[in-house]
């Protein structure tokens, strides 16, 4: 994900991806068959891994819910303010099938994670709406900000206002 975060997808080899993983390209090809296949499971991995963070800190009931709600957001887009972010959405609109389903599932996951802990506080009627509004926030963030820490000031507001 580093190397395809510094020369985006499209400028990304199989040499450099090998380059950084101390392999050999012919050891790459073996693992992957196609730097399609290679970019599908390295986005696939880190997505695992953000779902997974955002559940555990969501399920910390001993927090308040908006600071648990703005480190969800933050494991889910916040670490991937930049580069990254550009490539990856290009990638995606250029070649809709290249990550298949993953692209719409996970997304949905963080939705029904982020809908269940507000439901605990404010009821599941008002809950999805608030959880809607909270991700359309975090996307327009994302592309209007340039820094990690700046979304956060701004989603953090984001939250509070919603979470009233």
């Amino acid at each position: 994900m580093v190397t395809f975060a510094r020369f985006g997808y499209r400028k990304t080899s199989m040499e450099e991806v090998a380059r950084a993983a101390h392999i050999s390209r012919p050891g790459l090809y073996f693992l992957f068959s196609s730097k399609e296949t290679l970019f599908r499971a390295a986005v696939t991995q880190a997505l695992d891994r953000d779902i997974t963070a955002v559940e555990h800190v969501l399920a910390d009931s001993g927090r308040p819910l908006p600071e648990r709600l703005v480190e969800a957001f933050d494991r889910w887009a916040g670490r991937y303010i930049g580069p990254l972010t550009r490539d990856v959405a290009a990638v995606i609109e250029d070649n809709p099938d290249l990550l298949g389903e993953i692209a719409e599932t996970m997304p949905r996951r963080f939705e029904e994670l982020v809908t269940d802990a507000i439901a605990v506080e404010s009821g599941r009627d008002a809950a999805l709406p608030v959880a809607q509004t909270m991700i359309s926030a975090s996307i327009g963030l994302k592309h209007q900000v340039a820094s990690r820490e700046f979304y956060l000031e701004r989603l953090e507001v984001a939250i509070g206002l919603l979470m009233r």
